[in-house]
């Protein structure tokens, strides 16, 4: 994995936390490469990381043994038409993390046979605390599986579906679901200024809160609904909390709303493929 080539296209946020995740597990700067359209970008990654520039998606191309594809969505088709025969002369292993854009299309615009690993990381990825979805076809072999989970894991936790389907469910949950948790811990901010509380106590109180509560969670080997259980004293003020939850039909509404984001990601996913057919 060291000492292999890899080449972002794209020098966006996602791409730069890979690269600083990457460059901290000890990965060779002068062995990541970069190409992008916006010159400043290349120059602050290059000042920040010290990693090779590359001035065209071609060169970045034909130095890559992993072609990292760091670009939005509604470029991709272009990108990918551009380097295709770099692509299919050098046969990287192709990771994508543009969001909603299905294998079989991005495998159609490289001209097929191609090793992609489709992933789905959250922006928590920033700050290397992300959740990613990946999904491998039939192309990738099992060496290159660990490679694209150890690049993913430079950010976060990564996980693989064996179902390209499920990569929806993974947008619902993980990849909206940072606005969720906002959405949440917003509304307990207000409610606690509402009874009393400054702004910023509130706020504070919220925050460390769910960040203690996601922490037990993470290190304890019992389900959510146990942790929950210990904390419920019958009688007590959590008890009536939850049961106000319960009778508004909380679990319900959650499960719509997840519902109805991985029917838009299934939406959208066939938007995007169709439009640049």
């Amino acid at each position: 994995m060291k000492k292999l080539n890899i080449s972002f296209i794209g020098a966006g946020n996602m791409a730069s936390s890979l690269i600083g995740g990457l460059l901290a597990d000890g990965k060779t700067p002068a062995n990541i490469h970069i190409a992008d359209t916006n010159p400043e970008q290349l120059d602050r990654l290059q000042q920040h990381f010290a990693v090779t520039i590359c001035q065209s998606n071609n060169a970045a191309t034909e130095a890559a043994d992993i072609l990292v594809l760091a670009v939005k969505p509604q470029g991709l088709k272009q990108v990918a038409e551009e380097i295709r025969d770099s692509v299919q002369s050098k046969k990287p292993l192709v990771i994508s993390i543009a969001a909603g854009i299905q294998e079989k299309d991005i495998n159609r615009w490289f001209g097929n046979d191609v090793a992609i690993v489709r992933t789905m990381p959250n922006t928590p990825s920033l700050i290397q605390t992300g959740a990613t979805g990946l999904y491998a076809n039939d192309k990738v072999t099992d060496e290159q599986r660990n490679i694209a989970e150890t690049i993913m894991r430079a950010v976060g936790l990564a996980v693989w579906v064996e179902n390209e389907q499920l990569m929806d469910v993974v947008t619902a949950i993980s990849g909206s679901g940072p606005a969720y948790y906002f959405l949440f811990m917003e509304a307990m901010q207000i409610a606690g200024e509402e009874l009393g509380l400054d702004a910023e106590t509130a706020r504070l109180l919220t925050l460390q809160t769910a960040f203690g509560a996601t922490k037990m969670a993470l290190e304890s080997s019992d389900s959510c609904a146990t942790l929950r259980q210990r904390v419920t004293s019958p009688g007590g003020t959590t008890e009536q909390a939850l049961l106000t939850f319960e009778e508004g039909q909380l679990r319900q509404l959650i499960q719509q709303a997840v519902t109805a984001a991985a029917k838009r990601s299934q939406e959208l996913a066939q938007l995007l493929g169709d439009k640049q057919t």
